[in-house]
């Protein structure tokens, strides 16, 4: 929590230092049209990937698999999108590099580590854990044995 907060307070100052910068060296009118066309063209480039990403995971999807890689691929370039839009060029930098499938395999796999899940199966289990008593909502039968569906008033 701590960093996130030094994290919003340091990304503008940075921003705005680099910004300053970057208008001395090449003026500060070319400078907000560098920001605004690499804006324009990261979100071009993250809508084009954005679409790709979302053909495979419905080629995925049709092949009966689970698209987990897809799926943090999409969040990683949406992410990145976001950072595109945000006026600045360090957060451009960062995003236009987030949108290198490289780069997003390494991301993928260190987020793998740091996030671990635990998929249970479908099937019965042999021995029912605790808290096992929840209503389906869809009206199938419950584990709890006295629990009866509300009957519908008309």
């Amino acid at each position: 929590m701590i960093l996130f907060i030094v994290l919003l307070f340091a990304i503008p100052i940075v921003e705005i230092a680099v910004m300053v910068q970057v208008a001395q060296w090449i003026g500060t009118g070319q400078m907000f049209a560098l920001l605004i066309s690499i804006s324009v063209v990261g979100v071009w480039i993250v809508k084009r990937q954005g679409i790709g990403v979302l053909r495979r995971i419905r080629a995925e999807l049709d092949a009966g698999r689970i698209p987990g890689a897809h799926l943090v691929d999409g969040g990683l370039v949406l992410f990145a999108g976001m950072l595109l839009v945000i006026p600045g060029f360090v957060t451009d930098a960062i995003g236009l590099v987030l949108l290198l499938p490289p780069v997003r395999a390494l991301m993928r796999r260190r987020l793998g580590r740091r996030f671990r899940v635990q998929v249970a199966g479908a099937g019965p289990r042999t021995q029912p854990r605790r808290g096992d008593d929840a209503i389906d909502v869809e009206g199938g039968p419950s584990r709890r044995s006295d629990w009866r569906p509300p009957e519908l008033t008309q």
